[in-house]
């Protein structure tokens, strides 16, 4: 009996997608449930289970391949048993031995030269390939997507015997790679928000001493209690709310010529991953605790990292706040994530000297950035929601006491 696998629903909106990679081969063994390929759309990257077990008989779409939802995509002859290949990697191990520990992979890596192009190591890790067995002709020895790709063809060059550096000119001084279908839709969405929206930023700053002595003081006991540990976001997510709750039309949208208000508080939080930028989304946050939203952010940002994100976690958001400040900024002006009116940015926290009460003082400081669809937030309403965060934020009791 023959079983057609078929794209799936994609989500909202989504009606393509890109075959990004096969796991498993014409004539290999599949069970119920195990993944059999990968595809790319606009949003997030999706894994297709076989939905019985069998042998793969017909792969109909190739990597690369752009399909519709509802396409075929492979076949699975459930009378057979098929072949269950050793990969590259198992052969691998079982020519040389055991594999190596991590940290032990690194100065292998780092052997090869001056180090690795991002394209190089992507397929490097497809094609289970050892790049401390490839010499790196780019510049300073840097292993480039090139040479990855003569190493599959040809096997290992012999390292080049020390002469005299060949002049700079003829080394690639570019690299070519295509956007993932992924970058192109951030790419599209962060130009239009910036096309449709009449988008505005305000600033203040926030001394964090309150915040910070309360984490200090209970984080032990939060984690032992909640089992996850008290970090900054939930704070500033539970200040969110309780300023959107004030200040409506910020959790607002533009809907054709009308404005749509949100009773309801489902906070994005941007998240980087190596595809790029997701924004996995914390619902109704007006009904959870402080553990409940820190233990949603793990959980979103372990499978957005792990690329398992599905469309609905990261539809819905009403507002998103982005925590630039873990990657050091000291202040940015955030793009709105269409079509929501107000995003917050954070930033990174900097011991400054502040005057209080006639007197010079060291604070941590952090800087907070609201843009704002100002077709929808007047400055007025964009000041004071920044102001209540600051509030919520340099006396956290009033979060406690929904103040």
């Amino acid at each position: 009996m023959a079983t057609e696998i078929h794209v799936p629903v994609l989500g909202e909106s989504v009606v393509e997608a890109t075959v990004g990679k096969w796991f498993k081969a014409v004539g290999d063994a599949v069970a119920v449930d195990e993944p059999i390929c990968e595809l790319e759309t606009d949003k997030v990257a999706l894994e297709v289970n076989a939905t019985a077990s069998g042998a793969l008989t017909q792969i109909a779409a190739q990597e690369g391949d752009t399909v519709e939802v509802g396409a075929l995509l492979a076949t699975i002859d459930e009378t057979a048993h098929g072949k269950t290949a050793p990969t590259a990697t198992t052969e691998k191990q079982s020519a040389a031995g055991p594999a190596p520990k991590a940290s032990e992979e690194k100065p292998k890596a780092a052997s090869a030269g001056g180090g690795v192009r991002a394209s190089a190591a992507k397929i490097a890790a497809d094609k289970a390939v050892d790049l401390s067995k490839i010499t790196g002709t780019g510049p300073d020895g840097v292993v480039t997507k090139a040479d990855v790709l003569n190493f599959l063809d040809h096997g290992p060059s012999p390292l080049p015997v020390p002469v005299a550096q060949p002049p700079q000119e003829d080394m690639p001084t570019e690299e070519i790679v295509p956007m993932t279908r992924l970058r192109r839709t951030i790419a599209r969405r962060l130009k239009d928000a910036q096309n449709t929206a009449a988008m505005l930023t305000t600033y203040n700053e926030v001394d964090m001493s309150a915040v910070i002595a309360l984490r200090n003081q209970y984080k032990e006991m939060f984690e032992k209690k909640h089992g996850s540990k008290l970090g900054f976001m939930s704070f500033f997510v539970k200040a969110c709310v309780q300023a959107l709750k004030e200040i409506p039309e910020v959790n607002a949208e533009v809907r054709d010529d009308a404005i749509v208000y949100k009773n309801y508080y489902h906070i994005g939080i941007a998240a980087s991953t190596p595809a790029g930028l997701v924004v996995p989304v914390v619902r109704d946050c007006q009904n959870r605790s402080f553990s409940d939203v820190e233990k949603e952010i793990v959980r979103l940002g372990g499978r957005a990292r792990d690329g398992k994100l599905g469309m609905d976690e990261m539809q819905g958001g009403t507002f998103t706040i982005s925590n630039g400040g873990i990657f050091g900024s000291l202040l940015s002006s955030p793009i709105l994530n269409a079509p929501q009116s107000g995003i917050l940015g954070m930033h990174a926290i900097k011991e400054r000297v502040m005057v209080e009460k006639g007197q010079m003082v060291i604070k941590p400081m952090m800087y907070l950035a609201l843009s704002y669809d100002h077709r929808v937030v007047d400055g007025k309403g964009a000041v004071t929601f920044l102001v209540r965060v600051k509030e919520c934020l340099e006396d956290p009791q009033r979060l406690v006491l929904d103040l």
